[in-house]
C-alpha cells in the first residue's frame, strides 16, 4: 500500500513539475509573452558576449558586469555542450535540467524515516512562482550544486564540503552553506577543492580573479531593503538619480554611500551572530546543516546592497531542502519566502517601470516582500538558535542525551 502511495504522490509530483515548467519554457522561449520588460535578455546578449570572450581562454577583463567568481564561466560556457541549438535555447535547456536535478535531489532525500516529501514540492511550486526569470540567469545552476551539498552533510560531508566550494567558486554565497555542516571532513575539504579549482582557474585563464575590484563603486540597487530609504525620500525631494550601474539599476546620489555602508554593517552584524550560534550550538541534528544554511543565506539576501529576484531562487532551494527533514523548524521561514515569491514577480518584471519610479505601487510591493524576507530572517534565526542552543543547565542536559540521527555524528558533551 505505501508502495502504490508513493508512485502515485511521485507521479503528481512530476505531472506538477512537467506542467508549471512547460508554461515557464514557454515564457522564456516567447511563445507566450510574460507582462513587463525581456528578462531574457541577459541570455542572449550579456551571456552570450561574455559567451564569446571566455572561449578565447580569457575572462572578460574590461567588463566591469562581469562580477562573478571563475567557475561562473563554466556555467556560461555551458551551451556549448549543445552545439546543434542556439545559444539562448541551450541555456534554457540546461537551466530546465538543473531544476529537474534539484528536483531528483529533493525528492530522494525527502524518502525515509524523520524525511517528508514537502521539500520537494516547495520546489515545484516555489520556482514558477518568480517567473521566466529562474531559467534566463545561471542561479538555478548555482542552488543545485547548493542543495546537493546541504543535502549530502550527514552522509559524504567530504563530497558536500567540495561542491559547497564548487558553488563558491560559481557564485561566492554557497560558501555560506559551510557553516551549518559539523567536523572537520567538510571544512577541509572545501579548502582543498576550492584553492585546486582556484589555482587551475588562474593559471589557466587570465583575470579570473578581476571582478574583486569590479563592484568598488557601486550604489544601492532599486530592489534592495536599503532602496526603501531612497524611494521614500523621492517623494520628500531627495536630489538622487536611478541608473544602470555596474550591471543592476542603482540609486546615485546624497547619502548613498552612507545607506550602503550601514548595509555593508548588517552583512557583519549577521556574520558574527553566525559565529556566535556556531559557537554556542552543542550538538547538531540532522537538519541542522539545511536550516543553518537556509538562516545564513537568508541574512546575507536581505542585509545585501543588491536584492536581485533570482536571489530568490537560491532561498527557494535551501527552504526545499530543509522540509526534506521532517523535524526542521523552518516551516514558517520558508512559507514566508514562498509568499515573497509572487510578491518579487510582481515588482520585477511586472511593475518594474513603478519600481524605479518609485511610484506608490511599485514601493508598495518592496515593503510587502522585503518585509516578508525580514520577517523570514528573524523566524528562522530565533527557531536555530531555539533548536540548537541549550535556554538551561536541563535543557542541555536533555539535548546532550538524546540519540543522535543516524546519518549525524554526535559530537562529546
Amino acid at each position: 500500500m505505501e508502495t502504490t502511495e508513493a508512485r502515485r504522490s511521485s507521479a503528481w509530483l512530476v505531472a506538477a513539475w512537467g506542467v508549471t515548467r512547460l508554461v515557464l519554457l514557454l515564457f522564456v522561449l516567447k511563445v507566450l509573452v510574460f507582462p513587463g520588460p525581456d528578462v531574457t535578455s541577459d541570455v542572449s546578449v550579456i551571456y552570450r558576449d561574455w559567451y564569446e570572450v571566455l572561449r578565447t581562454g580569457t575572462f572578460p577583463l574590461d567588463d566591469v558586469t562581469w562580477q562573478y567568481p571563475p567557475a561562473a564561466a563554466l556555467a556560461v560556457l555551458s551551451p556549448a555542450l549543445l552545439p546543434f541549438l542556439s545559444y539562448p535555447t541551450a541555456f534554457t535547456v540546461l537551466a530546465c535540467a538543473a531544476d529537474l536535478a534539484v528536483l531528483a535531489l529533493l525528492w530522494r532525500s525527502g524518502q525515509g524515516p524523520g524525511r517528508s516529501p514537502r521539500g520537494a514540492w516547495v520546489w515545484v511550486a516555489g520556482v514558477p512562482l518568480l517567473g521566466p526569470t529562474v531559467y534566463a540567469r545561471y542561479d538555478v545552476m548555482v542552488t543545485a550544486v547548493a542543495v546537493a551539498a546541504v543535502l549530502a552533510a550527514g552522509r559524504h560531508p567530504r563530497a558536500a564540503g567540495a561542491l559547497a566550494a564548487l558553488g563558491a567558486l560559481l557564485k561566492v554565497w554557497p560558501a555560506l552553506v559551510l557553516l551549518g555542516m559539523r567536523g572537520r571532513a567538510p571544512w577541509a575539504a572545501a579548502v582543498l577543492s576550492g584553492a585546486g579549482l582556484a589555482a587551475l582557474f588562474a593559471v589557466a585563464m587570465p583575470g579570473a580573479f578581476a571582478f574583486l575590484t569590479f563592484q568598488r563603486e557601486r550604489g544601492t540597487e532599486v530592489e534592495s531593503l536599503g532602496s526603501l530609504v531612497f524611494h521614500v525620500a523621492r517623494h520628500f525631494g531627495w536630489d538622487g538619480e536611478v541608473l544602470l550601474n555596474y550591471g543592476s539599476v542603482e540609486f546615485l546620489g546624497p547619502y548613498v554611500g552612507t545607506v550602503s555602508a550601514v548595509a555593508l554593517a548588517l552583512s557583519a552584524v549577521a556574520f558574527g551572530w553566525l559565529l556566535l550560534w556556531r559557537s554556542a550550538a552543542p550538538r547538531f541534528a540532522a537538519h541542522t546543516a539545511a536550516d543553518a544554511a537556509f538562516v545564513a543565506v537568508l541574512m546575507f539576501t536581505v542585509t545585501s546592497r543588491v536584492i536581485s529576484p533570482q536571489y530568490m531562487v537560491w532561498l527557494i532551494g535551501l527552504a526545499a531542502a530543509c522540509r526534506c527533514f521532517g523535524t526542521s523548524r523552518m516551516r514558517v521561514p520558508a512559507a514566508l519566502v514562498l509568499a515573497a515569491s509572487p510578491v518579487t514577480v510582481l515588482e520585477f518584471p511586472v511593475f518594474f517601470a513603478q519600481v524605479v519610479a518609485s511610484d506608490p505601487l511599485g514601493v508598495a510591493l518592496l515593503f510587502v516582500r522585503n518585509g516578508l524576507l525580514v520577517a523570514a530572517v528573524l523566524v528562522a534565526a530565533r527557531a536555530l538558535w531555539r533548536d540548537t542552543v541549550p535556554h538551561r543547565a536541563g535543557d542541555r542536559r536533555g539535548r546532550l542525551s538524546r540519540t543522535p540521527p543516524a546519518d549525524t555524528p554526535a559530537t562529546a558533551p
